[in-house]
């Protein structure tokens, strides 16, 4: 007796006429933006002129972002008269400074000098595209009092507000 034994083939088997095909890869980076923590500037006597403070930060953000920067007084403020009285100011005026060294692929630094009277509403620097990496330097330097007289006597401050989010 002779037997046939017939097969047939199954689906995955088979080939198609197809020389090509496209598979779809996904995948997902959450966005990150950090910075570090930096001390407080103490100038000590700020009746002296031209005193200034730096400060490296370290930051990093992985996408393109906007730095917020908001000052509560709009300069270092008497703690106790910050109109000032008679006189002597309550209120001595600085600038600061902000350098951040940016990829877009290319590297750049972005920058910007803000009037303290300027962050009391908050300004915003943009990092225009790029990236962080290299963290960012920021500096301090008070400027003249506004009155002839000086500065009342006292201790003065202010807070400074420092706020990153993507753009």
């Amino acid at each position: 007796m002779i037997g046939l034994i017939g097969a047939t083939n199954a689906s995955a088997d088979q080939l198609d006429a197809t020389k090509s095909m496209e598979i779809n890869v996904h995948g997902r980076v959450t966005e990150h933006c950090a910075m570090g923590q930096i001390g407080d500037m103490a100038f000590g006597d700020i009746t002296r002129p031209g005193l200034t403070a730096a400060a490296r930060v370290r930051f990093s953000c992985n996408v393109p972002f906007d730095m917020k920067i908001q000052a509560a007084h709009g300069g270092l403020a008497n703690v106790q008269y910050p109109q000032g009285q008679g006189p002597y100011a309550g209120m001595l005026p600085f600038t600061m400074d902000v350098a951040i060294p940016v990829r877009k692929p290319a590297s750049a630094l972005v920058g910007r000098s803000f009037s303290s009277r300027e962050l009391m509403g908050g300004a915003t620097l943009s990092s225009a595209g790029g990236i962080a990496t290299e963290g960012f330097t920021l500096s301090v330097a008070l400027g003249a009092p506004p009155r002839e007289a000086g500065l009342l006597a006292g201790q003065y401050a202010e807070t400074v507000v420092i706020t990153v989010s993507p753009s």
